[in-house]
């Protein structure tokens, strides 16, 4: 019997029944809801074990709140699940965990606070925690909105200019107020109202990362024109110069009349790391670096407070009772922490000016130890990473600049917060993203986390398919039989 021939080349003979249709994509989202109940249960079970530290009476109350807790993200996921099914399923877990362990912080602070009152006979002043959960509720509310409303994130490429001077006016706006209305420590920051104040700078950030990535498609040609090269690189003409030292202008205008470092430094660096992004030039970098240096050289000798801060850094302990109280005391927090902390709830960070806010990171070294700082600097290092991989898959500039610069913002707010409270870097005054105490900057990260999540969801939605055509050379022809006088 003769072996069966081989079929022709290029044949694939369909199985019986046909072939089955292929796999829907995997949203994983169930990912992401098992993620947020791990949140959820890590932020309880914080609680509880501060609850039991302090002697507190251990009560229904904390599953309550970490019920709320989860229910609140719970929320978001499903607006997610609606809005955006394809985004990444790890950034909203994260930002939830970093939110209830800043709560738990906030809280212990409290307890601290409320004890030192008590031994001193004094009023115990009200909790903070519990504002920071209707702060979280609210911010929820905005994060939801945010996907509901915007359903194409390309569409804030036709407003880029409008939110840039949007953003040029929330930075300036402090600093023409009365310092009773815009001045907190020394700083003039803050719109401050009967039973209202908010700090614009921190959505002005947003609106101008915005304002730059549309500008950098937009006008891309003007930053990628040939100049002088210059130790192997290629370095900018200096007609295009211009909107870069516009931002230099603003941001050193930021440092001098605000008094607000960390913005100054946060606006520019984003700027620049979004503007090597969009261009792949070293060049730009070293200019920027150079006006960074310039920018500070002037205003050290030009002006007193800036001069202080810096001496304060060098020299923390040459004034302790004074200048340097803030940063000596987080010092002797980290330390006390040590490698493991003293546990939650058994550590003093009340001893810590502002813990609940710009030194939030003091307390956690302290009581979570070098462990506990470095599984939260790797939370937002992950955080980091999956925006910078949203920036990669997305396919159109607009969205790669846009998810790169939300990405590098929060990278850099974090390495200056951790720099100033280290002594790394002198101190700036910034919040740690979604843990320290405050709504105009949790509010103004979940307006953040809502952009990113919608790159996402455009990056990893799959692209619709395409119907085949059939080229004319490869269509089938068919005989047909000319019909005369009505028969065939």
């Amino acid at each position: 019997m003769s072996a069966p021939a081989p079929p022709s080349a290029g044949a694939f003979p369909s199985p019986p029944g046909g072939f089955a249709p292929a796999p829907p994509p995997a949203t994983r989202r169930n990912v992401e809801l098992l993620l947020l109940g791990l949140a959820a249960l890590i932020t309880t079970v914080s609680l509880v074990l501060v609850e039991a530290s302090q002697e507190q009476a251990i009560t229904w109350e904390i599953a309550k709140l970490g019920a709320a807790y989860l229910a609140l993200f719970g929320v978001a996921h499903l607006a997610v699940r609606r809005f955006a099914a394809f985004a990444d399923p790890l950034l909203l877990p994260i930002a939830a965990l970093l939110n209830g362990l800043g709560l738990v912080i906030i809280h212990r602070v409290d307890l601290a606070q409320a004890q030192d009152a008590a031994f001193a006979s004094l009023p115990i002043p009200s909790p903070d925690a519990n504002q920071q959960v209707l702060w979280t509720g609210l911010g929820m509310v905005v994060f939801v909105g945010l996907l509901i409303v915007l359903r194409d994130y390309r569409s804030l490429a036709r407003y880029a200019y409008t939110l840039g001077l949007i953003g040029v006016i929330a930075l300036a706006l402090p600093a023409l107020l009365p310092d009773r209305y815009s001045q907190v420590n020394g700083a003039k920051i803050w719109i401050r109202l009967p039973g209202f104040s908010v700090q614009p700078g921190e959505f002005a950030k947003i609106a101008l990362i915005v304002f730059f990535a549309g500008v950098l498609v937009s006008k891309r040609d003007l930053f990628t024109g040939a100049g002088k090269h210059v130790f192997g690189m290629e370095l900018p003409r200096m007609r295009d110069m211009g909107p870069v030292l516009l931002v230099w202008v603003v941001s050193v205008g930021v440092l001098v009349v605000e008094k607000d470092l960390g913005t100054s430094l946060l606006i520019f660096c984003t700027v620049l790391c979004m503007l090597y992004i969009a261009t792949e030039r070293v060049g730009w970098v070293a200019v920027g670096l150079l006006l960074l240096a310039i920018g500070f050289v002037f205003a050290y000798n030009v002006f007193g407070h800036v001069r202080v801060r810096v001496e304060t850094w060098l020299h923390p302990f040459a004034d302790y009772s004074n200048t340097g109280y803030q940063i000596s005391q987080s010092l002797f927090g980290l330390a006390t922490g040590g490698l493991a902390g003293t546990g939650l709830g058994s550590g003093r960070p009340s001893q810590v000016p502002f813990a609940k806010t710009d030194f939030i990171i003091s307390a956690i070294g302290e009581e979570l130890g070098l462990i506990g700082l470095s599984a939260i600097l790797m939370l937002f290092c992950v955080f980091t990473i999956r925006g910078i991989r949203t920036a990669l898959a997305i396919r159109d500039s607009f969205g790669k600049l846009l998810a790169a610069g939300l990405a590098f913002t929060i990278a850099i707010q974090v390495f200056v917060v951790v720099g100033g409270v280290t002594k790394l870097i002198p101190l700036t005054g910034l919040t740690t993203p979604f843990m320290s105490y405050g709504g105009s900057s949790l509010l103004a990260n979940y307006v953040l986390l809502g952009l990113l999540i919608k790159v996402s969801d455009a990056a990893r939605r799959p692209a619709p398919a395409r119907k085949r055509v059939e080229p004319i050379v490869d269509a089938s022809t068919q005989l047909l039989r000319k019909v005369e006088g009505g028969a065939a």
